[in-house]
């Protein structure tokens, strides 16, 4: 197994720290939209709430995602997704259907990141697009396990599942978008800089 160099577990470490974006992701769009318990508060929240999960992750990726894009990826893929999934379970809170609505909104969220990161230092977007149903799905469950009150019906998991999600997909990103190792700069002695 190999060991994380330094700047990888650096960077795994700022990402998974990263997981403070959700909750406050979820007061910003409970506080737009109101509890998802329809198709309005569930695409507007979910947008509002994408929006700010996604500047968030951009903040704590590194530099390896560009913040207006993955911040707009994020809050479309949320906000469609959240429209579709919760109307398939019928805005319902147990586990079974805050799962399967976590996996729906993962699908179109993973879809909408994929197409966000960076072509040329990203050559296995799809990746991302595949871990995203099954890790968002992960979080409502971790969240819903932890005894959190999701029957307030909220626009994304709670803290738990954050740090769930963000942990995992931490390890994802480093195995699709690196991050760049950079060599230790040597100042030249006088005597190269005559020569």
């Amino acid at each position: 197994m190999r060991v994380p160099t330094r700047p990888a577990l650096r960077a795994w470490i700022r990402w998974t720290a990263g997981f403070l974006a959700f909750p406050v992701a979820g007061l910003a769009g409970r506080a737009v939209a109101g509890p998802v318990d329809g198709p309005t508060s569930a695409l507007v929240g979910g947008l509002v709430t994408g929006a700010v999960i996604g500047a968030g992750q951009a903040l704590a990726s590194s530099g390896r995602l560009r913040w207006p894009h993955w911040s707009a990826a994020t809050a479309a893929g949320s906000g469609l997704g959240l429209l579709l999934g919760s109307a398939l379970v019928g805005h319902r809170t147990d586990l079974g259907s805050l799962a399967l609505m976590g996996a729906v909104e993962g699908v179109l969220l993973g879809v909408a990141q994929a197409a966000a990161l960076p072509r040329r230092t990203a050559p296995r977007p799809w990746l991302w697009a595949v871990a995203m149903p099954a890790l968002w799905a992960a979080g409502w469950t971790v969240t819903t396990l932890a005894g959190v009150g999701v029957d307030a019906r909220f626009t994304v998991f709670g803290a738990t599942g954050a740090l769930t999600f963000s942990a995992l997909s931490g390890v994802l990103l480093h195995g699709i978008l690196p991050v760049a190792a950079t060599t230790p700069t040597r100042t030249p002695t006088p005597s190269e800089v005559d020569a």
